[in-house]
């Protein structure tokens, strides 16, 4: 019941530290199922999803100690696990699909309800069902949930994706660590969430190579051990400062950020005309004149982050020049564009492309966040809209960004959480 109320005009300067991504740390919870014991993670973001994620482990039977002020999270996981993943959580975060391959090479048998999450276009479950299905589950879904067994166990197989989905990768990677054989993966997602997953699980005695490429190879082993692992740097919240930077005429330092991550975005960044510069642990980003317009097409890593594309489509709204944004990844990433034009944004949509004329002034309104991505878009436009803009469903933001105002109003932003009248 509340929103962000914005008063544009500041160009945002300082420094600001980047904590683990979102992206990873919800997989990594779910990975902590493998393994019975303690499993301790850090570099957590202090964000809604993960108090989501624990209240999820905790009803399949973990306990679960959040301490978000200091990045950590602690997973104590027992012997004998729950295998049920209800509607009621589920249906908040769709990240929650993620416990399906654990809880299938645990327990032999998973109820899961068909996830939520941001509306963004479709997502669906074919490849992770139909890899689970090359491996001996048995999969059904009924009264709107998905239900695996393995009742002979779970077993290596090739598996091609028809798509490198990210989750399809995550459900059959994490399936196949203790199932009797070798697995192959072909067409695999290679986003740098997926090797710090890769990672956490070698280090819990997984044996998988090419992590990274758009091949794994997952040899099973009969069980894996609980460790404590440091969640990568979030890539898209790096990205979105950046961008702050750049929209705002600022002059921002980013830490604990990997550059590397983010090359075509960053790319994009100096083409439009902003300074950005690598240092150690992180990077530096300044802008000091009116961005230029800047084309996107948003592609599976390593392409541009169909994450930040709402972000750059705030950036071009305000640039010199018209830009043009493809989207290839999901089909209604451009819903939050309607809420753009509100704040005078001059841009038009057909099918999977946007074209955005820049315009030299936005001015302000009370708009709402339809996603996680949508909402840090929104918030970039009205930093540098007229007058007050109003952020409405700020529960989205705070699925994805860990301490976002505070951050802003140490930059110099003007910006405050506000009631909701009514």
């Amino acid at each position: 019941m509340e929103a962000l109320q914005i008063i544009g005009g500041n160009r945002l300067a300082g420094s600001v530290r980047v904590t683990g991504a979102k992206n990873s740390v919800l997989k990594l919870m779910a990975a902590a199922l493998l393994a019975p014991g303690r499993t301790t993670l850090t570099e957590v973001p202090g964000i809604l999803d993960v108090e989501i994620m624990g209240e999820l482990l905790r009803r399949l039977g973990c306990a679960v100690e959040l301490d978000l002020g200091h990045g950590r999270v602690s997973i104590d996981v027992p012997e004998s696990l729950e295998h049920r993943a209800d509607y009621d959580l589920v249906r908040r975060m769709r990240a929650s699909i993620t416990v399906l391959g654990p809880l299938l090479a645990r327990c032999g048998v998973v109820d899961v309800a068909l996830p939520g999450g941001d509306n963004i276009g479709s997502r669906g479950l074919d490849m992770h069902v139909s890899g689970l299905q090359r491996m001996g589950a048995e999969v059904t879904i009924e009264h709107g949930y998905l239900i695996a067994s393995a009742p002979e166990g779970l077993h290596g197989a090739s598996v091609w994706l028809d798509f490198p989905s990210v989750g399809a990768t995550e459900t059959i990677l994490m399936a196949a660590v203790t199932a009797a054989g070798r697995t192959v993966i072909d067409n695999a997602a290679r986003e740098p969430e997926i090797v710090d997953i890769c990672q956490m699980l070698i280090d819990m005695g997984a044996h998988i190579d090419g992590a990274g490429t758009s091949t794994l190879e997952v040899e099973g082993v009969p069980s894996l051990r609980p460790v404590q692992h440091a969640t990568v740097p979030d890539r898209i919240v790096t990205g979105t400062w950046a961008v702050a930077a750049a929209i705002t005429g600022g002059d921002i330092t980013i830490e604990n950020a990997r550059p590397e991550h983010l090359q075509i975005a960053l790319d994009k960044l100096s083409t439009a005309g902003a300074d950005v510069t690598e240092i150690d642990d992180g990077l530096h980003v300044r802008m000091d004149r009116r961005p230029a317009a800047v084309d996107i097409v948003t592609l599976p890593y390593p392409g541009f982050p169909t994450d930040l594309q709402p972000q750059f489509i705030a950036l071009n709204a305000v640039a010199q020049g018209t830009a043009l944004v493809t989207e290839n990844l999901f089909e209604a990433r451009f819903r939050f564009v309607h809420e753009l034009v509100r704040l005078g944004a001059d841009v038009q949509t057909e099918g999977h492309h946007a074209l955005v004329r820049g315009r030299d002034q936005l001015s302000g309104a009370p708009v709402e966040a339809t996603d996680i991505r949508a909402g840090a878009g929104l918030v970039l436009a009205g930093l540098v809209a007229e007058g007050v803009t109003s952020v409405h469903e700020v529960h989205h933001i705070d699925r994805g960004y860990a301490g976002f105002v505070d951050d802003l109003v140490r930059l110099g932003a003007q910006i405050s959480r506000v009631p909701i009248p009514g």
